[in-house]
Parts: C-alpha cells; structure tokens; sequence
C-alpha cells in the first residue's frame, strides 16, 4: 500500500525515504504494534463499527504475524514505519479487508500507545531490578554493622561510622530513585488509543475498551493532548538521569577507595583490567567507563528537553526522533545499574584499614567537644574552640588521639577559659575510640550498630511490599 497514491504524485527519493523512515528503532515496538491493532479490532468488532466477520480476519491475521514474529514484514524505508509494514502484511495474508483495521484511527496516537506499552515493561524491568540491587545492599550491610570505617566531609577526614551505614546511604539513595521511577510509570501508564489523528473519530468506539485490553490504568483525556504529549518519556528519563547520578557516585567511590592511598576495598578482578605496559596495575576500568556512561543519559534528556520545547501542538514528525534518544536513555541506564550492583557484590572491604583510618586522623573529635559539653556545661562554641586548638597541637607534635588525656587537654583550656576542665580519664578514652563513638550514634539514621540493623530491617519490609 503506497500512503502517497491519493494525495502526492510521485515517490520520495530514496535519500529522503531514508532521512524520514523510523524502521531502525520501530524494531522494538513491534510487539506492542500487534496489540495495539489487535485491541482496537476486538473493540471495533464489539461495537459493531466493522463487520465481525471481517474484524475475525484481521485478528487471525495478527495472531499469525505474532506467531512468525517481525521478521516476516517487509522493513524498508519505502513503507515509512512499523505501522505501515504491518497493514501491509495483514493486507497480503486477507486482502483489501485489512483496511478495516485502521478505522476510527490514526499512525499519531498508535505510535503513541505503542511507545508507551513498551516503556511500561522497560520501567517494570528497571523497577524489578532496582529492589534487587537494594536488597544486596542489605545483605552487604547486614555483613557490616560493627565494621568500623571514617565517614567523610570535603573528601577529608569527618567522624567515624560504619561500612554498613555507608553502605546504606546508597540503598537510600536507590530508594528514591525507584520512588521517582515508579511515579513515572504513573504517567506513563495512560492509554492516548482512540485520540485518532488529533480530535477522536466520528465512528462510535469505545476508548475504555481499548484502555483495558490493553492493560492501561486510564485514558488520556485531551485528544490533542493524547498524541503529541512526550512529557512521559522527559520525565521517565530525568528520573533516570538522577538514578545515573546516585550510580555514577558509587562508581567514583570505588575508584577513590580502590587507591593505594585509601586502600579501602579491593575491586572484583572481573571487573579490572591492568596496564599494557605496567605489569603491577590494577586498573578500576569498568567502573570508570560506568562513570562516563552516566553522561550520555544526560546528553539524551538534554536533547529530548531540546526536541519538545519548540514543537506547536499537536503532532509534528520532529517527535519520531525523541523516540531513539528515550530507548538509548533507558538501555545505557537499565546496563549502568546492572553493571553498578554486580561490581559492587564484587568488592570486599578492608575492615583494619578502614579502622586504621577512623583511628588516625582525629575524626572523634565532635564527640570529645560533646562530651565537654555534656560534663562541664560550656557552650558547645566554647568547647569547639578548645577542641580546635587541641588537636591543632597534638598534629603539630605528633601526637595520635590515643595520646591525648585529660592534662593535655586542661593545658588548652586554660588558655581559653582560665580554667581546668578536670574530665575523667575513662571519659576522654572513650570519646577519642571510634567503635566507643559510633555506638553512641543511636538517633534515628545514625551509625550504631542496633541503628542500622533496624534500617536494614525496615527496607526489608519495603522491599518485600514492593515485590508483593
């Protein structure tokens, strides 16, 4: 069937056949083009709009082309698009009657319906995949509660925590990833079927109908709306952009922590690679083309974003090439979080390294300024101060926190205060121990061991609701 025959004399040349044709990404849609016919002949049959007879061919004949699958359609420019390629096959297998299947609507809002049954399944494969990659998380956690490590701030030594807790600031982060992505799918599940070209049909169909066949939530209420809306695809591949910034973040711990100088976790060798000509190397390589992956997501929202904010409504072509910036976004972003929890289930961390680090560099301090706080009442500005200058001291004299006692600190109070602060000994041994100080983090989101393992208890119970 040649689309041009009644308007426009002539054939497009091949160049611009090709410059216009969607056949190398209208593959993937396939599927969804067969239900979408098929529903909207079922319905077109029940409302007696086509002859049941003729509407029996028409679904056989999709049945059939389901059966032998996209291959047994003629795919090339000539024929435009997916769309056209499949009512050329039915027409071959029954004749003109196929024509009866385009009734009451049009290529806009198929394509629509089309691209958004297939994002649904895309979403709810990520969807799945994301719970999986938080409940390793947790399993990792679980492995970590005690496992004392320095928490950072400016990249520079902060406060001690644990592995776990860290690690569970990744599994919250993925959380709201999956919340975003799944009020996506809130939008993207709307059924634009029966929108026609742009102002519905004179023909008496039944969108609800077609809305339930086909597994949608609800209907798309503006008909204009139905076919040139895309904002579905902007906002499922922002959501997607930002699960690619909490990815690409884990990536560049790896890396950092990877170094000699952290020496923190030791990379799977699968996921290494070493120098051609440095036989020592162990290079982070997968995690660090992961990191530059994450950018080209961006690129395709930033060029989707670019598409859209000129496009008059309601249809224009300029939407066909929105389409394959979508698919790159969800494929590279579906691969980075895939690749993202294998690599990570692959490392194992070095706990007396990670205590050696809590140990080193005064990273209890706040609870040293705390405790003055608590037993001798000062404002905690004041024992900030005196704090300050301590460790200020002890780094000029080399000495550890381990080192500190109660003299050397009232030797820096009284320059400040005029007084001595008389701590207890015990007090200020306890304050200055990283595993002493995390287990009194016990707020709620804090690093104490009950803490986290009630964290991990309670993502659990999200998981196990979300997979239900």
């Amino acid at each position: 069937m040649n689309l041009r025959s009644g308007r426009l004399n002539g054939k497009m040349t091949g160049d611009a056949a090709e410059f216009t044709s969607s056949l190398d990404f209208d593959r993937r849609i396939f599927q969804a083009d067969v239900r979408c016919n098929h529903a909207h002949t079922t319905m077109l049959k029940e409302q007696g709009i086509i002859p049941a007879e003729d509407a029996d061919k028409i679904l056989d004949a999709l049945d059939h082309l389901e059966t032998e699958g996209i291959n047994s359609l003629k795919m090339d420019p000539s024929v435009e698009d997916i769309h056209m390629a499949l009512e050329n096959y039915i027409t071959s297998q029954i004749g003109e009657t196929a024509g009866f299947m385009h009734t009451g609507k049009s290529r806009n809002d198929q394509v629509a319906t089309d691209l958004r049954l297939v994002l649904k399944e895309e979403l709810s494969d990520i969807l799945t995949d994301l719970l999986k990659f938080i409940s390793n998380i947790l399993d990792m956690a679980q492995e970590h509660t005690e496992t004392i490590m320095v928490g950072y701030t400016h990249l520079q030594h902060a406060q001690p925590t644990t592995y776990a807790h860290h690690l569970l600031s990744y599994a919250y982060a993925l959380k709201r990833d999956y919340g975003r992505l799944k009020d996506s799918y809130k939008r993207v599940d709307m059924c634009p079927l029966g929108s026609a070209a742009l102002t519905t049909t004179s023909f008496p169909i039944n969108r609800e109908r077609t809305c339930e066949l086909l597994g949608f939530s609800t209907i798309l209420e503006n008909s204009i709306d139905g076919v040139s809306s895309r904002d579905f695809m902007s906002e499922t591949v922002s959501a997607l952009s930002i699960m690619c910034t909490t990815l690409s973040r884990i990536f560049e711990e790896l890396i950092i922590w990877s170094t000699y100088e952290f020496r923190l976790v030791e990379i799977g060798a699968e996921y290494s690679s070493t120098s051609s000509i440095m036989p020592q190397k162990k290079n982070p390589d997968v995690a660090e083309i992961a990191r530059a992956k994450t950018a080209g997501v961006y690129g395709e929202l930033v060029s989707i974003l670019t598409i859209l904010k000129s496009l008059p409504q309601s249809y224009n072509r300029d939407l066909q090439e929105v389409t394959p910036h979508m698919w790159n976004a969800v494929d590279n972003s579906h691969m980075l979080l895939n690749i993202t929890a294998d690599m990570l289930s692959t490392t194992t961390f070095n706990k007396k390294r990670g205590l050696e680090l809590a140990e080193a560099n005064f990273s209890t301090a706040t609870e040293l300024a705390d405790l003055i706080v608590k037993e001798k009442k000062l404002p905690f500005r004041a024992a900030h101060q005196i704090v300050g200058r301590t460790v200020s001291r002890a780094i000029e004299e080399g000495l550890k926190p381990s080192d500190i006692n109660p003299e050397y600190i009232d030797a820096v109070a009284y320059e400040f205060t005029g007084e001595y602060l008389k701590l207890d000994s015990e007090l200020v041994k306890k304050s200055l121990d990283p595993q002493e100080v995390v287990r009194t983090r016990k707020v709620t989101g804090g690093p104490a061991p009950e803490v986290v393992k009630e964290s991990i208890s309670l993502l659990m119970t999200f998981i196990k609701g979300e997979s239900m």
